[in-house]
């Protein structure tokens, strides 16, 4: 699985710190298509789906701020993973093994099991010291710092990197 499939879903909204954030997820069709799954979800269903996903950013965004995530967040999660499917069986992949899950007759709630999985697993594991906020205060992007060094600020430097680069760029200019 996937250890940030997670913060993956959480970042289904990005750009988070604008006045406006950029949602991906607009109507059931988009989560059914983001979950690879046949069917959209009834609209109640993708409503608890889009709760769950900020329920998911609030505690990684929490993690990534040094911060205790909240308690109802926690209860949330811990809610949504008893009303999960179990773990029971594995399926051979072409890259290797899966959890198996039905795709075809679960909720949308149940469809989203590996999201809450890989969410219960980053809390758990190590990696969770890893999971950083990207540094633009518009972005706010999150994501697990793999790098060498541990010290990276940003979500892509083709994206956020670079505007700030260009950004310190100009002032400097301006200023001499």
């Amino acid at each position: 699985m996937n250890a940030d499939l997670c913060l993956e879903f959480a970042n289904t909204r990005y750009w988070r710190g604008q006045e406006t954030p950029t949602e991906t997820l607009k109507e059931p069709s988009d989560l059914s298509a983001w979950l690879k799954a046949p069917k959209p979800p009834i609209q109640k269903e993708f409503e608890q789906a889009l709760a769950l996903r900020e329920t998911i950013h609030r505690l990684f965004d929490a993690v990534a701020q040094g911060k205790t995530p909240a308690g109802r967040d926690f209860e949330e999660l811990n809610a949504a993973l008893a009303n999960a499917p179990a773990r029971t069986a594995l399926k051979r992949e072409k890259d290797g093994y899966d959890w198996d899950l039905d795709l075809r007759t679960g909720t949308a709630l149940a469809l989203l099991a590996p999201v809450l999985w890989s969410a219960g697993d980053l809390l758990a594991s190590a990696k969770l010291a890893k999971v950083r906020r990207c540094a633009n205060p518009e972005c706010l992007y999150l994501f697990l710092d793999e790098s060498r060094a541990g010290k990276r600020r940003w979500c892509t430097m083709s994206s956020c990197g670079n505007r700030a680069k260009a950004k310190r760029h100009y002032h400097k200019s301006k200023l001499a």
